[in-house]
């Protein structure tokens, strides 16, 4: 079994390092991660007409083949599905993301992109992400509360959950969004099935222009975030703010029934039947 482990936080990433560390077990672990920050990066791959990106060592502790791409998740999994880094991978998992993944940020996490994208390759992909003290941002945990994650809540989740999967793997290969309390192991609640929420747990509440000193022309975005409010218990984000671990099985974008007497279609209705 060879798991490749990745994430959108960078090769730095304590959370990367304890979920890399806590699947060793579980079979050949090898982590190949951005080179640095890719955090609402998607499923993207990157400016390719821009950028060039390089592949580096990396070191990291209990792990024995590490490497860093300068680009983001997305394009750490299409380099392994080239054999860049030896023989195919069987299982990706992706995290441990500071600050959750739930409602409409499945959407733009990095940390699920990459497990989007693996499916994309015919391989599982499994995204675990942990909440944050005073509850952050969807996704994302400013610098300064990353010393209060309980890492090892997480990463045994992790273990837990990937174990099951590599021995009653799906049919198909198929996206598996965890998300986690930062709680002790002892004080989380359980675990629920739940649907992609749809209101956030947090908005914006406003976004402002700030002059940048010396720039004339040149500002700064300034933005605000609301108060966290409740959410359905039977959603991603309501579950974890119940103390509860939630699992999300990811399908694929549906497409939808077109409007009833759809514009675009008179539109070209109109310009072919000129």
């Amino acid at each position: 079994m060879r798991i490749l482990v990745t994430n959108d936080d960078g090769i730095d990433s304590l959370g990367l390092h304890e979920l890399a560390r806590s699947l060793t077990g579980l079979g050949d672990v090898t982590i190949v991660a951005p080179d640095r920050e890719y955090s609402g990066a998607g499923a993207a791959l990157g400016a390719v007409h821009l950028i060039r990106p390089e592949v580096h060592d990396a070191h990291i502790d209990g792990i024995e083949t590490s490497w860093s791409v300068s680009g983001p998740p997305g394009l750490c999994i299409i380099y392994a599905r080239l054999g860049l880094f030896g023989e195919p991978f069987d299982l990706v998992v992706s995290g441990i993301n500071p600050g959750i993944n739930v409602g409409r940020s499945v959407y733009h996490s990095g940390t699920i992109g990459a497990a989007l994208t693996a499916r994309n390759g015919g391989i599982t992909g499994i995204a675990i992400s942990q909440a944050v003290t005073d509850w952050g941002v969807e996704g994302q945990a400013a610098s300064e509360v990353l010393d209060k994650q309980i890492w090892n809540s997480a990463a045994e989740i992790a273990r837990i959950v990937t174990s099951a999967v590599i021995e009653n793997p799906p049919r198909e290969a198929s996206v598996l969004n965890v998300n986690v309390p930062n709680l002790p192991l002892n004080e989380i609640a359980g675990w629920r099935n739940t649907k992609i929420g749809f209101e956030p747990m947090r908005s914006l509440s406003k976004a402002e222009l700030i002059a940048k000193p010396g720039h004339s022309g040149s500002y700064k975005v300034d933005m605000n975030w609301g108060d966290p409010s409740p959410l359905p218990e039977d959603t991603d984000g309501g579950a974890v703010m119940k103390d509860y671990v939630s699992l999300t099985w990811l399908g694929y974008i549906p497409a939808e029934d077109p409007p009833e007497n759809d514009p675009a279609a008179r539109a070209l209705d109109k310009l072919f039947t000129q």
